[in-house]
């Protein structure tokens, strides 16, 4: 099948022909008619398994130019990166019509983007928060919203956004058609699908677990980090094989570490990318990456999704993720439009758990290479991996408060204790002296009378 067989407009198709894309992928071919035909759809397809045009082409065809201006199109996302991989994809298929796209996420200045809604616009591409706040400021307008789409929405629930996309589809009207497309479906996928969605068809490509085919990938055995590091020196030394490799860390310090440790040789070739970083620093390393100049870039899993670079010839996973699925995204990074794409993964003692959750998700084992004889083992190790000691704890008894002492409300001396009765004289003389009290009593005789 080619995308002549499909139902597109001459503009699409022209399109299409000056991006060199002829054949439909499994997943574009699958949802064209579904889309078309107005039903809510759920996609489950991979990375890489162009997903981005598989929503994107039927919307499109589907558009019809309106006076108002007001958006026709919403597209939500986690990632400021994804924002404008999407946007950048709309400018391309739209370069031949008057079709305008707004792109808006935190981190940039809101009034711009209110600005460029203001002109007019048939397509808003946002990540959750940052739309939010343009519809609660009433910049964006969601009336004439007809079709809904979330990208990566497994993605977007784990950061934490269901709260905001909730209120969001408060904002939209009844009436409209929503799509759906992830990776992995989860009970909270599940429970946004059962909530907003009507009846949705569910089409489903390369499901999650099964690696794509032409992604070779092997594992090597590596004691540590600076083992790691010393094996990762010695496999982009080869410029002429490793042309363009994506190298991914479990966290963002770990990134900072290990582009520490390459820049020496590499500086003018590497670039590093993770959160920490500002919003113009992540942009420009993406870019210099795409384009040419930094042929090695190190990135977190947070950013993993939102790296559209094509030709990538090599993935290493410095470190192995926790989780399978992220696995999944970051080797799907290579081996696009039909090319082969060669992944890499290191892993250390402590990671073979991890590794062993990875297999049993693809169904398949990832052969294991022999680790290079004239690669340095470094002993010394990271404070990461330094082992953790436990103080024994000892357990230290205490006296018996209640055994020895009375606590503060302990119960007085009867010397101390206050009587309300009334003491006779004579009573406390007879306390006192232990006797009766007769001095200067009077005398009585037997018969009871004074005694003069």
């Amino acid at each position: 099948m080619t995308f002549d067989d499909l139902n597109l407009n001459k503009n699409l198709t022209k399109a299409l022909k000056e991006l060199g894309i002829t054949h439909p992928t499994s997943i574009q071919s699958k949802s064209f008619s579904t889309i078309m035909s107005g039903k809510d759809v759920v996609g489950i397809a991979q990375t890489g398994t162009g997903k981005t045009l598989a929503f994107l082409l039927p919307v499109l065809r589907m558009w019809t130019f309106a006076k108002d201006r007001f958006p026709q199109i919403l597209i939500i996302v986690p990632t400021r990166e994804l924002v404008m991989q999407i946007k950048e994809e709309l400018d391309k298929l739209n370069q031949f019509t008057n079709f305008v796209t707004v792109p808006a996420y935190g981190g940039a200045n809101i009034k711009n983007q209110m600005a460029e809604i203001e002109l007019g616009c048939d397509a808003v591409v946002s990540t959750p928060g940052r739309l939010l706040d343009l519809c609660l400021k009433g910049a964006l307008k969601l009336k004439n919203i007809k079709r809904f789409i979330i990208d990566e929405v497994d993605e977007m629930l784990a950061l934490g956004f269901l709260p905001q996309l909730k209120r969001v589809i408060d904002f939209l009207p009844d009436k409209r058609q929503n799509l759906l497309f992830s990776a992995t479906m989860t009970e909270e996928v599940e429970m946004v699908i059962e909530d907003f969605f009507n009846r949705p068809v569910r089409i489903e490509a390369a499901p999650m677990g099964t690696p794509l085919e032409n992604i070779d990938q092997s594992l090597y055995y590596v004691l540590n980090f600076n083992t790691k590091i010393n094996l990762l020196k010695h496999l982009i030394a080869d410029k002429n094989t490793f042309t363009k490799v994506l190298i991914f860390t479990d966290t963002k310090k770990k990134a900072d570490l290990v582009h520490e440790e390459i820049l020496e040789l590499y500086e003018e070739e590497t670039g590093v990318i993770h959160s920490n970083k500002s919003q113009n620093y992540r942009f420009n390393s993406v870019n210099s990456f795409a384009e040419g100049t930094y042929r090695l870039l190190i990135a977190t899993d947070i950013v993993a999704r939102g790296i559209d670079v094509s030709e990538v010839s090599h993935v290493i996973n410095f470190d192995i993720p926790e989780s399978p699925e992220n696995y999944i995204h970051r080797i799907g990074r290579t081996g696009r439009a039909d090319k082969r794409g060669i992944a890499i993964s290191f892993a250390k003692e402590a990671e073979i758990e991890a590794l062993a959750s990875i297999e049993k998700l693809m169904k398949t084992t990832i052969p294991i290479l022999e680790f290079p004889e004239d690669v340095p083992i470094n002993e010394v190790l990271i404070e990461s991996e330094m082992p953790k000691y436990k103080m024994k704890n000892i357990e230290v008894r205490r006296r018996d408060a209640a055994a020895t002492s009375q606590g503060a409300f302990h119960e007085k001396k009867d010397k101390n204790k206050k009587v309300n009765n009334k003491v006779r004289y004579e009573e406390k003389m007879k306390m006192k002296y232990k006797k009766p009290k007769t001095r200067g009593a009077k005398k009585k005789n037997k018969k009871g009378k004074k005694i003069r």
